[in-house]
């Protein structure tokens, strides 16, 4: 299936699309201050020392956040494979995935807990995604 805009409007359209300081970012900080800040724990934002700039990283607690996008990463990627256009968004979307095994893998071999939350579960759950992040962290000491 071809592209239906041309390559130029592509590359505008595609320039607009920030990696960092995304709106399922921004909502995870706020969650996170209001709620983790007052017991006590503190994060870096994009933390560039850790493979992948984790969106958030404690410290301390040797723990690693990042919110991925259900399209970027490949939540639903079998159901809509079909409808991609085959010669660049597979080998986009399974590259996404592969790297980020690969990160999980060198964080996890340095001691620090890695929890990847789904925009669409930050969304429609925050509880439930505090609740994942407390739960890394452990208890505070």
């Amino acid at each position: 299936m071809p592209d239906v805009f041309s390559k130029k409007k592509r590359s505008e359209v595609m320039s607009l699309i920030r990696s960092r300081n995304t709106k399922p970012e921004i909502a995870l900080r706020k969650i996170v201050s209001t709620a983790l800040y007052q017991k006590g724990y503190r994060y870096r934002i994009h933390y560039k020392r850790l493979p992948g700039s984790p969106d958030l990283a404690f410290v301390s607690q040797k723990v690693a956040v990042f919110v991925d996008g259900a399209f970027w990463h490949g939540y639903t990627f079998k159901k809509i494979k079909g409808r991609l256009p085959e010669k660049y968004w597979h080998a986009k979307i399974l590259g996404n995935i592969k790297r980020d095994k690969k990160i999980n893998r060198a964080l996890k071999r340095s001691g620090w807990k890695v929890v990847r939350i789904w925009e669409h579960d930050l969304i429609k759950k925050p509880h439930k995604v505090l609740k994942e992040i407390e739960s890394a962290l452990g208890s505070k000491k």
